[in-house]
């Protein structure tokens, strides 16, 4: 890691000269004549130390040690000093600063305090991105996977979140395209706004106009009195509008003003009402193929999909299954109070089998079915719905989907073995006609431990 250095003094041949030693133990440095030139650097700058006198004119080090620690207080200062004021050095030091250098400045004294100043500082900044680490996992644990798929998943959830930009989230029905959307909203910067969803599917046209803009009293019959939509409710916060392939065009009208003017007007209203919502939509629907046949306005479209984020199936993303097996098992045990741990190596292998057109809403659901039946600590085949388990495909094959890669379906082979073979990897290796160090490294290579 490169560090930068201020150092800030009234005499052009310490501070030129100290920059000069300085950068030969590797740091960038950046030099000035007094306090208020070094806050013109500091705040446009990343300045991680600062090395500055005491007596300068305009703005002097002890006035500029104040302004460090109060705005930048994970920065340290070091205070240079003649011999006639230490009694000062030592009240700077009490006031925040790192240590004190009497001039003539030791080279040798001031490189050594420079290194623990930065390994310090160094420690902070590590501490912080640990920090943001497991605040960015806190926000998306509900999202589990570690498939390459989804890992590009959770890389545009990260690049997209901090920014305005509207998103499309597609992919079929029950692959968790809402926990993307509140992954988006929880890593952007209005994390601690409202997040307001609205089920467009579920909605009749006319309930759904109301729902999302509001109505006055008597704007239709039943409108008892006023109402503020959706919209109105998640200012200046996130609206996650599912199903948006399901809305009619009058209400796409509408959308797409908010969307350009950010203003609507609520049912049966004459008053213009001003919002800053960010949306984020969803649909499982092809909606260039509804655009085609006339049920959805292209400049809709291009409005909602500045950012498209496709959420893969299940079936392409099978080495999911364990942690979310795992993950499933754990939750629905609790909640049902059971001592149920795992789930053998057959009952495994019919869940890679299983070619989940109902994506992760059909095997959680499964998995909460299996957990309830379970007879003991491990779920076998015999506990998992019939369409899966011992009345589910012929455990004899392993379903390797048209189009799959090579490397997918040699991964399917050797999973799909293994688990047959309750874990045995000389009967595996044997099956498949391949050494037993071919087999080690290929599961190393897949992750299939």
């Amino acid at each position: 890691m490169t560090f930068n250095v201020l150092i800030v003094d009234d005499e052009k041949n310490i501070r030129s000269g100290l920059g000069r030693a300085l950068e030969l133990d590797g740091y960038t440095c950046f030099l000035a004549a007094d306090g208020r030139e070094a806050l013109d650097v500091i705040s446009a700058e990343e300045i991680d130390l600062v090395i500055a006198d005491l007596k300068m004119p305009r703005l002097s080090g002890e006035e500029l040690l104040r302004h460090v620690v109060e705005h930048f207080p994970t920065v340290p200062v070091i205070i240079l000093t003649g011999h006639g004021t230490i009694e000062t050095a030592v009240q700077a030091m009490r006031d925040g600063a790192y240590d004190f250098l009497t001039k003539p400045v030791s080279l040798e004294r001031l490189s050594l305090l420079a290194k623990r100043a930065l390994s310090t500082r160094e420690l902070v900044l590590q501490h912080r991105r640990l920090q943001e680490e497991l605040d960015q996992q806190r926000k998306t644990s509900a999202i589990i996977g570690k498939s390459s798929e989804m890992g590009r998943v959770m890389q545009m959830v990260r690049q997209v979140a901090p920014t305005k930009a509207s998103v499309l989230i597609t992919g079929e029905s029950g692959v968790g395209k809402e926990l993307i959307a509140d992954a988006i909203h929880q890593l952007s910067g209005r994390s601690d706004k409202p997040m307001v969803k609205v089920h467009c599917a579920a909605l009749s046209e006319a309930l759904l106009e109301s729902e999302l803009f509001g109505h006055e009293k008597g704007a239709f019959t039943g409108a008892i009195g006023r109402k503020r939509g959706r919209f109105e409710l998640a200012h200046t916060g996130t609206i996650f509008l599912d199903e948006i392939g399901e809305i009619n065009q009058s209400v796409q009208i509408k959308i797409l003003r908010v969307l350009q003017e950010k203003q609507f007007e609520r049912v049966g209203g004459e008053d213009t009402i001003d919002v800053d919502v960010r949306i984020i939509s969803a649909t499982n629907r092809d909606l260039r193929s509804e655009i085609e046949s006339g049920s959805f306005r292209e400049d809709l479209f291009y409005r909602l999909n500045v950012v498209n984020i496709h959420v893969p199936p299940l079936r392409e993303r099978k080495e999911d299954i364990p942690l979310l097996t795992a993950a499933f098992i754990k939750e629905f045990a609790r909640e049902n109070g059971k001592q149920v741990e795992g789930i053998d190596a057959q009952a495994r292998a019919a869940l890679y089998r299983h070619p989940w057109p109902g994506n992760i809403r059909e095997l959680r659901n499964s998995i909460e079915s299996a957990v309830v039946m379970a007879k003991g600590s491990i779920i076998g085949i015999e506990d998992l719905p019939p369409s899966i388990g011992p009345g589910g495909d012929d455990t004899d094959y392993i379903r390797i989907e048209l189009g799959s890669s090579l490397e997918s379906a040699e991964r399917e082979m050797i999973r799909g073995t293994l688990a047959a073979n309750k874990g045995n990897k000389t009967k595996t290796a044997t099956i498949l006609g391949i050494g037993r160090k071919t087999l080690h490294r290929k599961i190393a290579e897949y992750n299939l431990d």
